[in-house]
């Protein structure tokens, strides 16, 4: 069948096309799989496609030295929605998390350390040894904390009231009235301070030693390249504390199998559903005319039709490469090339000969403290430094990092007495100053974070067999995370709930009849949680039956 290739531009031609879907999604990340699964269970005949040979996006698990296998990019659990969890039978497809023992250690200098969890009295009595005053605010500060993200919790699944929109969109607006009259004011003054301040001066107005201060705001600067006195990190802070472990509120975990694991079970469910899975083919276009979205073009010319497009990819990818530019309005081309993407991470995987033996805990043999996130990052000065470093320099001299050694509880993934860490390091500008150029700097910056681990852990550079780096460059290359952003673009407030992507289109609906957007770029935002591909699911089929039901 030969057809006209819909609002092409320059492309125009004859093209051959495939047969029609209910719903073409584009990517395969995890919310473009969560998407899919939810459109196959309403009933709509989906397509799903993806560039690479598998699906999975950033969520996946690779060999990346001869017997070592490791999540590549994300690399932890506790967003993930326990909606999604259940409703998408992933235990059954085989996927099982297990908690950390302890939260997070921080390794600090003169023998000293700090380690949360696993209880309140185990961190109490650590934090007591530096402040016996901040011991006792714990419990405090706990609450006010779980009361915000009870907050944020209740608008997770939900869609944001869209500017401009009709009676949905007021009605979703006095649901979170309702919510917030609920809580009495000293939560709703915490409400304000978490979305609003920075994480410095929320943790300064808590706490007065700088370790605990430091394990709180590691999580105000996962992600997000700013300093944790930057206004509006405190919502980073909140937005890394929302999530749960097997019921446990605010625990981070490990998938068995590493975090493709995650994404192979969404595969198996989205299969069994009948979602017909394209891997190895790109998406070169998404097409229109005048009646909206009619389907999208490939790199080797075919034709998709459908009237219902979803992009599980970063809104900026989507409209600056995949549409053609006469199909939108030049206020709506000019706002999203404002939108912010830029996250500062460093990411690298490594194969261990043994697991580090730190000054501070000494040993070889796997204990808690091993199994936690360890923090490399002693105070909020120290990660304030790393960031005003890479503004001037590009690289952090004295990186912020976060070590994770999922091989102490997954045996699977490395070779007997072998281990594999995740390190997830910030600051690290996408954009380098002074004509340098990460293609050639990669690897001196490798070198730097490893040296910055040895000084805690001596024996951690000799200990390294092989490695994987991932830049802010090689992120964006290879899984279309533009300036290395692990969110599809900041969480700052003019880039969340009904602002994202943008005001105006914050409702999983984009400016053109039939397009839709399911990534991270939406609401709730990044993180492995699944939730903007189930809350664009919701939308779509909400829309496909109102379609029906005007033409009954």
């Amino acid at each position: 069948m030969l057809a006209v290739v819909p609002g092409s531009g320059d492309n125009t031609g004859f093209m051959p096309i495939e047969s029609r879907y209910d719903a073409v999604i584009i990517g395969g990340g995890h919310n473009g799989l969560v998407c899919a699964c939810y459109l196959a269970g309403a009933g709509l005949k989906v397509r799903l496609i993806e560039r690479h040979t598998e699906v999975g996006g950033a969520a996946i698990t690779e060999e990346f030295h001869p017997g070592f296998r490791n999540s590549v990019a994300a690399y932890t659990v506790s967003l993930l929605h326990p909606k999604v969890i259940a409703d998408l039978n992933l235990a059954a497809h085989g996927l099982r998390i297990v908690e950390r023992p302890l939260s997070n250690f921080l390794p600090l200098a003169d023998r000293q350390f700090l380690k949360i969890g696993p209880t309140l009295a185990h961190t109490q009595a650590e934090v007591a040894r530096f402040s016996k005053r901040d011991a006792e605010r714990l419990p405090q500060y706990y609450a006010a904390l779980e009361s915000v993200a009870d907050v944020v919790r209740g608008m997770l699944l939900e869609t944001p009231p869209n500017v401009g929109g009709g009676l949905t969109d007021v009605m979703s607006a006095l649901k979170l009235t309702q919510r917030m009259k609920r809580i009495d004011m000293a939560a709703r003054r915490d409400v304000l301070d978490f979305f609003t301040k920075s994480a410095g001066d929320v943790l300064d107005s808590w706490f007065e030693s700088d370790p605990i201060k430091a394990a709180f705001g590691f999580d105000a600067i996962v992600g997000h390249f700013a300093s944790p006195y930057t206004p509006g990190s405190a919502y980073v802070l909140l937005h890394h504390v929302i999530g749960e472990v097997n019921g446990n509120r605010g625990t981070w975990g490990h998938a068995i199998g590493g975090m493709g694991a995650i994404t192979q079970a969404m595969k198996k469910e989205a299969e069994r559903r009948g979602v017909e899975i394209t891997t190895h083919c790109e998406v070169v276009q998404v097409c229109t005319d005048v009646r909206g979205v009619q389907g999208v073009q490939l790199a080797d010319g075919r034709i998709i039709e459908s009237r219902r497009v979803v992009s599980g990819i970063n809104p900026k990818l989507l409209y600056t490469r995949l549409l053609p530019r006469h199909a939108l309005d030049e206020d709506f081309l000019h706002a999203i090339h404002n939108y912010r993407c830029a996250s500062g991470t460093f990411r690298m995987n490594v194969a261990l000969n043994e697991l580090p033996n730190f000054t501070c805990q000494p040993g070889l043999q796997a204990q808690d403290h091993h199994k936690s996130g360890i923090i490399i990052a002693p105070s909020l000065k120290y990660m304030e430094h790393a960031y005003f470093d890479a503004r001037k320099y590009g690289c952090s001299r004295k990186p912020v990092i976060e070590i994770l050694i999922p091989s102490t509880v997954d045996s699977s993934l490395a070779p007997p007495g072998k281990h594999v860490a995740s390190l997830f390091c910030q600051h690290f500008s996408p954009q380098l100053p002074n004509d340098l150029e990460w293609k050639k700097i990669r690897e001196p910056a490798a070198d730097m974070v490893i040296a910055t681990v040895t000084q805690y852990a001596p024996n951690f550079r000799a200990s390294v067999l092989g490695r994987m780096i991932l830049s802010p460059l090689d992120l964006e290359q290879r899984f279309g995370l533009v300036g290395g952003d692990i969110f599809h673009g900041a969480l700052t407030l003019d880039q969340l709930w009904s602002a994202r992507p943008l005001l105006g289109y914050g409702a999983y609906r984009g400016p053109i009849k039939g397009l839709y957007m399911c990534s991270a770029g939406t609401h709730p935002g990044g993180g492995v949680t699944g939730a903007p591909g189930h809350n664009a699911a919701r939308e779509v089929v909400r829309d496909a039956k109102r379609r029906r039901h005007a033409k009954a």
